[in-house]
């Protein structure tokens, strides 16, 4: 505990030192004075060192709880304290510079230990009115008539405790940003071996406590990046109840979330988060799910609370309610809000924290099949979409292969062809239907898929043609870019 003083005629002013006054008889008798009590706690510092921890543990919960972890690291710290503090009353000189690198320990270390700042101070302020009161009771005991010298020094007492008190300050708010900085690290590189696939199994235990989330539930990923320029901030989010963990990378935004257990007969459910003294039936979850997913329906309605704040946190944490699973990724994607003008994607359910990193790549997989003005797309929704731009060189030959005699032709002409196929089949093979999105006749459309068969020597009735060309076409349209 820090209580120094520094005398008026030998210490330098710091921060909370009184104005120096010109140097005097009664200035040197009150330094001699407050020498010889100080001479005399020094030979006691064992005896304060007791009595100090034991006020602490009656007057301070947290630094009760602290030493009853380990008493005697609280003991020795008081000590060191104390010692080098107390010479510091002696010799300031020597003494004044340990005497504030231990001050400056001890918050460290009790900010690591998670002991409030509040009850730190305390603790300094208490061990300088024991220095100060052992000062006056050995003074009072040699010579009580210098009690009236000793009372010269009292002002500089405790302006010394104070800067002690505000180098504590300092450096406890210093350890707590270090503390701060590494547990955000910490997580971020642990939520980045998850989503790489990289982490260790034998350290999956130690990332599902870091991040709160089971070992063994059901998670996907989510994956977000802008079209274009974006401005710096989250280009997801999600409800506050629902958990989810994002994860800024370079060229977006990654989020692994908590689905939805399933029953013993595998029908998936919402089911929320064990908690003390509280909780909802799977019933009233249901309904509430349903209540969050028609209330953030669509995707351009802004940002909910606090999804700007960072990119790797918990959002549910704040959440008024008990957290909330989506069952499947279709009930994800109803509830995710995007920035305009972001491509999103909803990867595969896993399960397990292992397999985290399978549902990222499929994730980013689908997240290129998503249109070019944005939205948000389910990779399960995508499947042939996904398997030409999971194999561009095979896409790419493909589509010279079936679309490549069109080359030959106008590009205006061959433009036209390849929209009315488009239409043909995104119409489900109807050529009124496709006439009527085209606004032509049903000829015209029935001449133009006849002259693309001529030009490609493709069949538009034959099956395997037929998944082949519509291939060729996701393969032009996706990897055109």
């Amino acid at each position: 505990m820090s209580h120094p003083v520094r005398s008026r005629v030998r210490e330098v002013p710091g921060p909370y030192a009184v104005p120096r006054r010109g140097r005097s008889l009664l200035d040197a008798e009150s330094v001699a004075v407050l020498h010889r009590a100080a001479e005399a706690l020094l030979e006691d510092v064992a005896g304060l060192t007791t009595a100090l921890v034991a006020d602490l543990g009656e007057q301070e919960p947290a630094y009760r709880a602290a030493i009853d972890a380990d008493a005697a690291a609280i003991r020795r710290e008081v000590q060191q304290s104390l010692r080098h503090n107390i010479a510091s009353l002696i010799r300031p000189r020597e003494c004044r510079d340990v005497a504030r690198r231990t001050s400056r320990a001890i918050a460290a270390t009790r900010a690591e230990s998670g002991v409030p700042l509040d009850a730190v101070l305390h603790a300094f302020r208490l061990g300088g009115a024991m220095v100060w009161q052992g000062l006056v009771d050995e003074t009072a005991r040699r010579n009580p008539e210098d009690i009236r010298l000793l009372v010269h020094v009292a002002a500089d007492v405790w302006n010394f405790v104070d800067e002690h008190c505000a180098l504590v300050g300092g450096a406890y708010r210093e350890a707590e940003r270090r503390l701060a900085w590494r547990r955000q690290n910490r997580l971020r590189l642990t939520a980045a071996a998850l989503l790489d696939g990289t982490v260790r199994v034998t350290d999956l235990p130690e990332a599902a406590a870091l991040l709160g989330l089971p070992l063994d539930g059901r998670y996907a990923v989510v994956a977000a990046a802008p079209v274009g320029p974006h401005p710096a901030g989250a280009l997801l989010a999600l409800p506050a109840e629902v958990r989810v963990w994002w994860h800024a990378t370079d060229g977006g935004q990654l989020g692994i979330v908590r689905l939805a257990d399933e029953d013993a007969t595998g029908e998936r459910v919402v089911r929320p988060d064990a908690a003390p003294g509280g909780g909802y039936e799977n019933g009233e979850l249901a309904d509430r799910t349903s209540k969050l997913m028609l209330r953030h329906a669509g995707h351009g309605d802004g940002f909910g609370r606090g999804a700007e704040a960072a990119t790797l946190r918990a959002m549910g944490e704040a959440g008024s309610g008990p957290p909330v699973h989506p069952a499947g990724p279709a009930a994800l994607a109803a509830l995710l809000r995007t920035a305009p003008s972001v491509r999103a994607a909803v990867g595969p359910v896993v399960t397990g924290l292992a397999a985290v990193g399978e549902s990222r790549v499929l994730a980013e997989v689908a997240l290129e099949t998503c249109p070019p003005g944005g939205g948000v797309v389910l990779l399960d929704e995508q499947l042939p979409d996904a398997l030409v731009v999971s194999a561009p060189d095979l896409g790419r030959a493909l589509e010279r292969r079936v679309l490549g005699p069109l080359d030959a032709i106008d590009p205006a002409d061959c433009e036209l062809l390849v929209g009315t196929l488009t239409t043909w089949l995104a119409t489900q093979g109807s050529a009124q239907r496709a006439a009527t999105r085209l606004y032509c006749h049903r000829n015209t459309v029935l001449n133009r898929l006849r002259r693309f068969e001529q030009l490609t020597g493709r069949s538009l009735a034959e099956p395997s043609d037929l998944v082949e060309i519509s291939l060729a076409l996701t393969a032009r349209r996706l990897l055109a870019k």
